[in-house]
């Protein structure tokens, strides 16, 4: 039998989990200019917590970014790449 506490986790688990939603995002990352840049902006990208999927495109100077946005924002992926050395703005409305 569970107890009350572990009865209120779970349903504040499930509660967080109805809300939230999978977002795609492409970051714009106009300082990428060697082949191994892109490396360092999705190692940037992937340790943002909520984040499950990045693709970096050199050509392009771009990174698509799957996360979750209970747990990531826009802004908190853009300060990881900051960070990185490579300043990146939204490229467009979130998906």
């Amino acid at each position: 039998m569970m107890n009350k506490t572990t009865l209120t986790l779970l349903g504040s688990l499930s509660a967080s989990a109805l809300f939230a939603a999978e977002q795609t995002i492409d970051l714009s990352v106009p300082t990428m200019n060697c082949p191994v840049c892109p490396i360092t902006v999705r190692k940037a990208l992937e340790k943002v917590p909520g984040v499950s999927n990045v693709a970096v495109d050199f050509a392009f100077r771009c990174a698509t970014v799957a996360f979750e946005d209970t747990v990531a924002t826009s802004a908190r992926l853009t300060r990881a790449t900051a960070e990185a050395g490579y300043p990146s703005a939204l490229n467009g409305d979130a998906r």
